[in-house]
């Protein structure tokens, strides 16, 4: 797997998907500023290389299309105050303004694309609506751990137009760490898994099956679970699509 530590990002454009997904407060004010932090050494090693940031994420769960509470333009000061630098936005993460904004962007200057998902091609992985994302930079970065998982337009399908891509390193360390976890981990092994839906998480968890000596299911997801062993769950989130009725 090839890092932001194999490339030398002078005078390219860094197309990077990072997970700005942060609570906001009802002033739309950052309450939670640690997923922008950790993706600050990714962004000031493609700076500091004499490269400029194109920066796409989305930001919570909007229905249809765009909704004030959902746009990364509430991110803008943090992301200032954490990198140092002024940075810009676009208002749409596709079309002929965010492109005359990427296309225009000079070494050491950073943009961010408005929320990904305003659009449903997002989530769909449309190749169509990825192609036009890839416009946007010379390089693709990939340093949103939290959603690698999913076969989205700005994750696995926007990095087939790219022929230089690779990890930031938050991509990097989260992967070192499932590697140790998975191969050298030390006995006895405790593994705990949250999150809301179990589809996500599944894979995971089949790995870990035969190398742990324990695992503990929490979050909404272990709602799925008791629905499946027969329990009453009443109205909490469940994916029915993934139950098995028990043979009892």
């Amino acid at each position: 797997m090839k890092t932001i530590n194999d490339f030398n990002f002078s005078g390219k454009r860094a197309l990077i998907r990072v997970d700005f997904n942060v609570p906001l407060d009802k002033s739309f004010t950052v309450t939670d500023d640690n997923r922008i932090r950790s993706t600050i050494p990714t962004l000031k090693k493609i700076l500091k290389d004499g490269g400029s940031l194109v920066l796409m994420s989305h930001l919570g769960r909007p229905k249809e299309g765009p909704e004030e509470k959902y746009s990364l333009k509430h991110t803008l000061q943090t992301t200032e105050q954490l990198l140092g630098v002024p940075v810009k936005f676009a208002g749409d993460c596709i079309g002929e303004e965010a492109y005359k904004l990427s296309a225009a962007l000079k070494p050491g200057e950073v943009l961010i694309l408005e929320n990904l998902r305003f659009y449903k091609e997002e989530e769909k992985g449309d190749l169509a609506f990825a192609e036009k994302l890839s416009k946007h930079g010379d390089i693709y970065v990939n340093d949103a751990f939290g959603t690698a998982h999913r076969a989205h337009a700005s994750t696995t399908i926007v990095a087939q137009f790219f022929k230089d891509k690779c990890a930031g390193y938050v991509m990097a360390a989260e992967l070192e760490n499932a590697k140790k976890v998975l191969e050298k981990a030390d006995k006895p092994f405790t593994a705990i898994m949250g999150g809301a839906k179990i589809s996500d998480k599944i894979l995971i968890i089949e790995k870990l099956l035969d190398k742990v000596d324990h695992l503990i299911i929490g979050g909404g997801m272990a709602y799925t679970f008791f629905k499946a062993l027969g329990g009453n769950i009443g109205n909490s989130l469940v994916e029915a699509d993934k139950l098995i009725t028990p043979a009892y």
